[in-house]
């Protein structure tokens, strides 16, 4: 079925917060302590949000951030969408992740905690995420399978880390991980910045897939591997092809198309769930949407200010029927 079936959103990816307790080198908000984005949502906000989106019957949220558990009111959050019918996925890089955590998210319809493992030794670890302890987030897998929650492993391969690419597999297997995530590390935010530092090489990445392929069918049953789309391009051209039914919530309320492209299509402090998932569908038809996603699928680089942590911007009135508000459809 194609977006302009469903009458609600299959999946919303909600940005809690830009504010983290680390600051990765990959990371695609340029997201670190104390960095917010302003006009983050406050806790009444939020909460109503998830009220809304609950009674949107969206089935499925992703919690993310920035560090979501960083946000005071995280947890209620979480509760109010799981009490309300929504499947939860949450993406946490564990440093933060406590006993209570874990026990009152464990009472939830969770789809998955997912937790990143950019390495298989402390100090290759440590250089993709300064400051943070390969410990910590092995700990915290281990405190997500002891609650029987489902848990999810992304690796971010760069040029120095990518080597450990088959141990982090192996680390994820003992784990009790029921997938992993993987593709190329993507030119987005701070990873556009420090990109010559970070990016593989074609034969790192050749070697990558191959062994990504082997490790796929040998642990068939056991881990999936999820590595497609591998690229940002390839994404890209499958969205342009067939949009995704996924809202990208913004930690001010905003929807953006999506974490590859600038453009803010709604406003959910100001609009329905309905009118901001009408305006996002319509909005992929806007003929500069469609020339920027081109563009991207093409040379692979996110076109906002890798600066200011993603600038994004309305789209331009050149819409056909004006800007799109939401408003215009059912």
């Amino acid at each position: 079925m194609k977006i302009s079936e469903y009458a609600t959103p299959l999946m919303a990816a909600w940005q809690l917060t830009h504010d983290c307790d680390l600051a990765c080198l990959h990371c695609c908000t340029l997201s670190a302590p104390g960095r917010k984005m302003p006009g983050e949502l406050s806790r009444e906000e939020a909460l109503e949000l998830a009220d809304r989106l609950a009674q949107a019957q969206i089935p499925y949220v992703m919690l993310c951030g920035g560090e979501p558990t960083r946000v005071p009111h995280f947890l209620e959050t979480a509760e109010r969408l799981g009490r309300g019918g929504c499947w939860l996925k949450i993406e946490t890089n564990g440093q933060t992740l406590t006993q209570e955590m874990a026990a009152r998210l464990s009472e939830l319809p969770i789809r998955s905690v997912q937790i990143s493992l950019d390495g298989a030794t402390e100090p290759t670890y440590g250089k993709m995420r300064p400051g943070a302890s390969l410990d910590k987030a092995v700990g915290a897998c281990l405190l997500v399978r002891a609650h029987g929650m489902p848990l999810e492993i992304t690796f971010a391969p760069a040029a120095f880390n990518i080597r450990e690419a088959g141990r982090v597999i192996e680390l994820a297997l003992s784990l009790g991980a029921f997938r992993l995530n993987t593709g190329k590390l993507m030119a987005v935010g701070r990873a556009r910045l420090l990109w010559e530092r970070l990016r593989p090489s074609d034969e790192q990445y050749a070697d990558f897939r191959r062994k990504l392929d082997r490790h796929r069918e040998e642990l068939a049953g056991r881990l999936e591997l999820c590595y497609e789309p591998f690229s940002l391009e390839e994404d890209l051209a499958g969205r342009a092809a067939e949009p995704p039914g996924t809202l990208f919530i913004l930690p001010d309320g905003r929807v953006a198309l999506s974490g590859g492209m600038s453009h803010a299509v709604a406003d959910l402090r100001t609009q329905s769930v309905s009118e901001a998932w009408a305006a996002y569908q319509k909005a992929w038809l806007h003929s500069r949407v469609r020339a920027d996603v081109d563009r991207v699928a093409r040379e692979g680089v996110f076109l906002g200010d890798p600066v200011r942590s993603h600038a994004w911007v309305p789209l331009s009135n050149d819409f056909p029927d004006g800007v799109p508000t939401g408003k215009e459809t059912a």
